[in-house]
């Protein structure tokens, strides 16, 4: 019986729908005012795959991930490049699917975004007003902690020693220290909708909870994130929903660990911060990384631990990856057998089945269940040397197949390499786009995004500029990039890199 380890009570417990054979599940998603880093990855994939098993083992899944498209941050973002919130949210959910689309994310049943749910958001609000837990501060309305009494359940926190060691401005309007704005009231050159309160946008704690129970009602099997939203995300979540309902509002918490680079915490100020897009592109990692060596690296950890990403860990992914492609292609030739080596692979088939699920029923434990498939490999590679029949050889390739489907992995035949990139058929892959004709810096507006290739383009030219001593031309290019929202990192060897 499948076990999770529900943040909620601080245990593995066994895991009971709401309605047998039928999972609600809301994990909250992107801000989407940049692009996704290697965290939001491993993120999006833990539950990815834990969608995956559940629809493996029988379940049918309504799967909720929302896009966070009005915030702090991506005002900031507009207004220092001069477009509208839309312009930055609409080209930030694109590059997301994109993304997605090459590590082989499904997409969510339904994906709501933020702004779309003014109406329910306004409502809960408003109902949370009525129960006397939220007040009304001349347009800003805040929801008052220390009347929900459980408050810090999730978190392990008591709300004494979080006013004790509140880091918040103090501000005079609200009752208690850690009151967390609902709604706030608009400010010149934001954008904003009307309300009972007058004109202002949603809190972002109040978003997912109206999302959530728009799409999956009021009380659903779980919820996820990252270890980083417990608090105070995902404790302002349970206050408001349970506040306003007077029911529980998710039954299983599962929350996912950090993703730490040779070691090190993963953060910009270290200059050790990759977004997906730079692993397959631009970074210093291995030259050969796909969709699928990607998904196996972050399989390998146990989602809840820590993971370290290094080049080395790349590495072994790959050829861990690669003595699977071996085994696939020895499997789809014909072969005598003998009806020892024939049932023998049937006991190991069955083995590793029963196995198999004996680690993923233990709070989806990924690591195990690779494990497992890697002691299946090595016991069909023995039985060829012995001989296997066409027959069991095709049983052994779709239990590969078949449990691969689970965790992501193995639905192509074989490695296919192709100008020392490694390519796998059917696993979502990136290439480098030829570069379009050359960009005139003085034919191009600020409102005009530039393509990924013509940045690269653009990075290319300044080097050569640099090269020739020709600094005006390369200060001329670096200027172009800066009011596209290109920023240029030169490194010490020489070369550059870029992020928005």
């Amino acid at each position: 019986m499948l076990s999770i380890h529900n943040t909620l009570t601080g245990k593995k417990e066994p895991f009971e729908s709401l309605v047998p054979k039928f999972v609600r599940m809301y994990v909250c998603g992107m801000t989407v005012y940049d692009y996704c880093h290697i965290g939001h990855a491993r993120s999006a994939l833990v539950f990815d795959v834990i969608r995956r098993y559940l629809e493996f083992t029988g379940y049918h899944v309504e799967f909720v991930k929302n896009f966070t498209d009005v915030d702090d941050k991506i005002i900031k973002r507009a207004n220092e490049q001069g477009v509208s919130c839309e312009t930055i949210t609409t080209r930030f959910i694109e590059a997301y699917d994109a993304d997605m689309g090459k590590l082989g994310i499904k997409r969510a049943t339904a994906e709501p975004k933020a702004t779309e749910h003014m109406a329910e958001i306004i409502e809960l609000v408003s109902r949370l007003i009525q129960k006397g837990l939220a007040y009304d501060v001349a347009g800003d309305v805040y929801f008052q902690v220390d009347r929900y009494l459980t408050y810090g359940r999730l978190s392990k926190r008591r709300l004494e020693d979080l006013q004790a060691g509140a880091r918040v401005e103090v501000d005079e309007r609200k009752r208690h220290a850690m009151d967390f704005a609902l709604w706030k009231r608009s400010k010149p050159g934001e954008p904003s909708w009307e309300s009972p309160w007058g004109l202002g946008r949603p809190g972002w704690h109040i978003e997912c909870s109206a999302m959530s129970m728009r799409h999956l009602g009021e009380t659903f099997d779980i919820h996820g994130g990252g270890m980083d939203l417990i608090f105070p995300h995902h404790e302002n979540e349970i206050a408001q929903s349970c506040g306003a309902t007077g029911k529980e509002f998710a039954r299983y918490w599962i929350h996912n660990g950090f993703v730490q680079i040779n070691k090190e915490k993963m953060s910009k100020s270290l200059g050790n911060f990759f977004t997906i897009r730079e692993i397959f592109e631009k970074s210093e990692w291995s030259e050969d990384v796909t969709g699928e060596i990607l998904r196996y690296f972050l399989l390998s950890t146990h989602y809840r631990g820590p993971l370290d990403f290094s080049e080395q860990s790349l590495k072994e992914a790959k050829n861990a990856l690669n003595g699977f492609y071996d085994l696939f292609t020895r499997l789809a030739e014909t072969g005598q057998g003998s009806t020892e080596t024939d049932h023998d692979l049937q006991f190991a088939v069955g083995f590793t089945s029963e196995m198999f699920n004996r680690g993923m029923d233990d709070d989806f434990n990924t690591p195990v269940a690779i494990a497992v498939l890697q002691r299946l490999r090595s016991d069909v590679n023995k039985l060829l040397d012995k001989g296997l029949s066409t027959e069991a050889r095709k049983i052994a390739r779709e239990e590969f197949r078949s449990l691969g489907n689970v965790l992501g992995l193995f639905q192509s035949d074989k490695w296919q390499f192709v100008g020392g990139k490694v390519v796998t058929p059917g696993v979502a892959h990136l290439k480098l786009t030829p570069f379009p004709p050359t960009v005139k810096v003085d034919q191009v507006s600020p409102e005009t995004e530039l393509s990924e290739a013509q940045i690269e383009q653009q990075i290319a030219e300044r080097l050569d500029a640099k090269k020739k001593k020709n600094f005006p031309k390369a200060d001329e290019i670096r200027k172009f990039l800066a009011s596209h929202g290109i920023v240029i990192e030169d490194k010490p060897d020489g070369t550059s890199r870029w992020k928005r």
